[in-house]
């Protein structure tokens, strides 16, 4: 019975430390460009590299804690970073320059990229093999809930209560990250570094796991499409006159996920995940569709629950299926590696996204992004559908 439990002690505790690791994230997200802007006078362009510097000190660490997974072990390695993540969320009271700030955010960056490796990795192995669709679909509802609450968190308290009070806020919840993640009790299948996991010889590739990189790749091609969600929602709602509910949008995002999480990862357990990825792609893709044609809050919230459907539904399947074709010591690297994939989507996205929208307005830039979604199923079919297929043809032919 114990080897199928889902709700244990342990997943509940790295569940919580995921969750309060990215409400800090979402709180400082949406609110240092506006302190950068009003504390420094800086620009919009100076504003929004307190993310750029921040997401790009998280993709480079991220390799580097998945090879320190290998050699340490989870526990180590989530600690370590959930201090340095608790420590550097202190400094932010300090600086008196945008400079500064900007250091600062590459050590954030840092403690975040190591962490949300270290948890990804050890929720996989807390995960029994037969349940963990449906368990990492549950897991990643923890950062789902921390977007919807940290922008708005953040947003309320530096409007009524001021910056330091905004910083204090964060710092608390960075630590509740901490305290949560120091109860966790790993196994010592899973706390222990295995001697297969160390090389001895330098190489690039032994900062990747090469099995999830065509997943990792097909997540990246659609966090594109979900980066122009996250920059220009807001800026869109007004646009189109239905300002008054904008805020509700990442909410009916994750009432939908909530609602839908106990189905799609069971299917995914138990069918397989292309009975998931491909109706999952066409949801996403009519909701940006219907966003593009929103005229009112009606439509506005309907593509918000489509789109929660749909790419909030493909996100965990995507972890899950990088997970599940690594071996078990390589799961902290399959999981560095597709997150940081992941992470030059969006990257990438906002830049492209952010130049697009100097040239066409808001609901062109959704229209054309709803065929562009439908692109990622072909992607998927050739990157894994028949790469998968191919795989287990050979290992069909060596075994005869």
């Amino acid at each position: 019975m114990n080897e199928t439990k889902l709700w244990t002690k342990d997943f509940i505790s790295i569940s919580l430390s995921n969750f309060f690791l990215f409400l800090t994230f979402y709180i400082l997200l949406v609110t240092l460009p506006i302190y950068s802007i009003q504390e420094f006078n800086s620009s919009a362009s100076t504003a929004g590299l307190m993310t750029t510097v921040f997401v790009l000190s998280a993709i480079i660490s991220r390799p580097l804690a998945g090879q320190w997974l290998e050699r340490a072990g989870g526990k180590k390695v989530l600690l370590t970073s959930l201090i340095i993540f608790s420590a550097t969320s202190l400094l932010y009271f300090f600086p008196t320059s945008i400079t500064g700030f900007l250091v600062i955010r590459l050590l954030h960056g840092i403690g975040f990229g190591m962490a949300t490796t270290a948890v990804g990795a050890i929720v996989a192995d807390l995960l029994p093999s037969k349940r963990r669709g449906e368990g990492m679909g549950y897991f990643v509802m923890s950062t789902n809930l921390a977007m919807v609450l940290g922008p708005f968190i953040g947003l309320t308290t530096i409007q009524q209560w001021g910056a330091n009070t905004m910083f204090v806020l964060s710092v608390l919840v960075a630590i509740g990250s901490l305290l949560t993640g120091l109860s966790v009790k790993l196994t010592k299948h899973v706390q222990q570094p295995e001697p297969l996991a160390v090389q001895s010889s330098f190489s690039f590739r032994s900062f990747f796991e090469a099995s999830a990189v065509p997943i990792a790749l097909v997540g990246s091609f659609l966090a594109i499409v979900y980066s122009a969600l996250l920059s220009f929602v807001s800026v869109y709602a007004a646009e189109i006159h239905v300002e008054e509910v904008s805020s509700l949008f990442f909410v009916v995002y994750a009432v939908v996920l909530l609602i839908s999480r106990p189905f799609t990862g069971k299917w995914f357990d138990q069918f397989g995940p292309n009975v998931i990825v491909f109706p999952s792609i066409i949801l996403f893709s009519i909701g940006m569709f219907i966003l593009s044609i929103s005229n009112g809050a009606g439509s506005f919230l309907l593509s918000a629950a489509l789109i929660g459907l749909g790419w909030g539904t493909l996100f965990p399947t995507f972890q899950t299926i990088a997970i599940q074709h690594a071996l078990p010591r390589k799961r902290g690297m399959a999981t560095a590696t597709f997150l940081s994939i992941y992470d030059i989507g969006i990257a990438l996205g906002s830049f492209l996204l952010g130049l697009m929208v100097t040239k066409m307005d808001y609901s062109s830039l959704y229209f054309f992004s709803a065929f562009y979604v439908l692109i990622g199923a072909v992607l998927y079919y050739v990157l894994y559908v028949r790469r998968t297929a191919s795989d287990e043809l050979k290992k069909q032919e060596n075994v005869a």
